[in-house]
């Protein structure tokens, strides 16, 4: 119930059927909502299931929908899934539900892939049946949407997905020779929890190129990174126990610090996951095939870190006001001092040292890998349009595209490049700040120009039928 639509991320997780959630067991880390000892043990194992498997990410935390999922054939709205018979699946059966996920079929229409039962297809039906059961009692919402999907020609017609899912349904195939715990990995990131929905590259049709599985790719103005094992653009670098720890917590010290789409994977799902799934997926993760990009990551030069000015200047806002009040009045005095720019713009919250404010839960971005990658794009894009938290408690990063010229941008990212990811040097210019500000999620041939194919399509189709046609009124005059 995920996007085709993750920067500073890593990778989206799920959970796995009774197998895994045994009556009784504990669940680790943030207390899992909805769960009640009023319920069954199903409904319980159901809200785990809708929880692991980020539903919320599209259908809100009360399942009501109404998020605009940006994809290259237009906008697509997450519907109700409440149990309202009006607006919402208060009419499904089981059969329905395991037909929607598994087929993208529901009971009146075709679904759009943006609900990603390409990769539910392989669901557990025993998940499923948690799911139906848990979905039942989640509270009724007999509202009308804001907003109903409505595509441009030919999309509109869902019929379309007929051969679309001929040609991408499933998504991915099982391996051999993984251990029983890299299967159960591989369930969780290949079907529940979707990952390469966000992280693997579209061919022609819009489905998965297998052949760059989970590479990255480009989300609308976000990019989801590599998260193969190579050890130059992917995560090869990260232990199993590093891959747990951002996935439980959204951080990584001094590497990674989880926000945009994958900020709200944490807060919506994995944090909540028991540390035998996140082991899971993080045993499967080391043996996906190593892909290599060119979006590499510069080692961290340790001697060129900045060091923190003093303890009391990293844990005490106070204790930096001089040196914020000064660079504040250089910039309103006309400077473009990308030192004065980064103090004035973002020091507040990162610290004048750039090591954050720990207390107050805003980020040290000293050694992050978004900013020592060799694409800038990541970085560039948080500043302009800002960040979420990776938890509801964590602070929200602002945009700065309506404050910040591009040239101002483009400043402040090669200071934060050179001078808190310990690169020699950084040519981030105003073209690369505007270039990012317009990018968007690529429309392959197939999809940018179906309406003109549909339309020569049908002139053809019409002009054969009209040759058809004739011929038959000739033969029968001939004969």
């Amino acid at each position: 119930m995920k996007p085709l639509s993750m920067m500073l991320s890593v990778l989206v997780i799920g959970f796995t059927s009774s197998t895994v959630m045994a009556e009784g067991a504990s669940l680790s880390s943030a207390s899992l909502p909805n769960v009640s000892p009023a319920n069954s043990d199903l409904v319980n194992r159901g809200a785990y299931i809708a929880r692991a498997a980020d539903c919320m990410a599209c259908h809100r935390e009360d399942y009501t929908g109404g998020v605009a999922l940006e994809t290259p054939m237009g906008k697509i709205y997450a519907t109700n899934i409440t149990p309202s018979k009006r607006y919402g699946i208060g009419n499904y059966t089981e059969a329905d539900l395991k037909k929607a996920l598994k087929e993208g079929r529901a009971p009146n229409h075709m679904l759009y892939p943006a609900m990603p039962y390409p990769s539910y297809n392989g669901m557990k039906d025993e998940d499923i049946s948690a799911l139906f059961a848990y979905l039942q009692t989640v509270p009724v919402v007999d509202e009308a949407p804001d907003y109903e999907t409505d595509l441009p020609f030919p999309f509109n017609f869902r019929s379309l997905m007929l051969g679309w899912n001929m040609l991408n349904v499933p998504s991915t195939e099982s391996r051999e020779g993984l251990t029983q715990t890299q299967q159960h990995g591989e369930y969780l990131v290949n079907n529940l929890a979707h990952c390469g929905t966000c992280h693997t590259p579209r061919n022609s049709t819009m489905g998965f190129d297998n052949d760059n599985y989970l590479s990255g790719a480009q989300l609308g103005t976000w990019y989801a990174p590599n998260i193969t094992p190579d050890k130059s653009s992917g995560i090869g670098n990260w232990s199993e126990q590093d891959i747990v720890t951002y996935l439980r917590t959204g951080e990584l010290d001094q590497r990674v610090f989880a926000g945009g789409p994958m900020g709200e994977v944490v807060s919506h799902s994995t944090r909540y996951l028991k540390d035998t799934d996140l082991n899971a997926i993080a045993s499967y993760l080391k043996t996906v095939p190593v892909v290599q990009t060119d979006d590499k990551v510069h080692p961290v030069n340790a001697s060129r870190l900045t060091a923190p000015l003093n303890e009391s200047i990293t844990h005490d806002l106070l204790a930096q006001k001089d040196y914020l009040a000064q660079a504040k009045a250089e910039v309103q005095g006309g400077s473009n001092s990308p030192e004065a720019l980064y103090l004035a713009a973002c020091g507040s919250c990162h610290g004048v040292d750039g090591y954050g404010q720990p207390d107050a839960r805003y980020a040290p971005i000293v050694g992050l890998s978004s900013i020592r990658r060799e694409k800038p794009d990541g970085l560039i894009n948080v500043i302009l349009h800002g960040v979420d938290g990776a938890t509801n408690t964590s602070p929200k990063m602002p945009g700065f595209s309506e404050e910040l010229s591009s040239e101002q941008i483009a400043g402040i990212s090669n200071y934060v490049r050179v001078k808190f990811g310990s690169l020699n040097s950084s040519d981030v210019n105003a073209a690369d700040v505007e270039r990012v500000a317009t990018t968007g999620a690529d429309q392959p041939f197939l999809i940018k120009y179906a309406g003109l194919l549909a339309i020569l399509g049908i002139i053809v189709a019409i002009v054969i039928i009209i040759f058809i046609v004739r011929a038959i009124i000739r033969s029968r005059r001939h004969s």
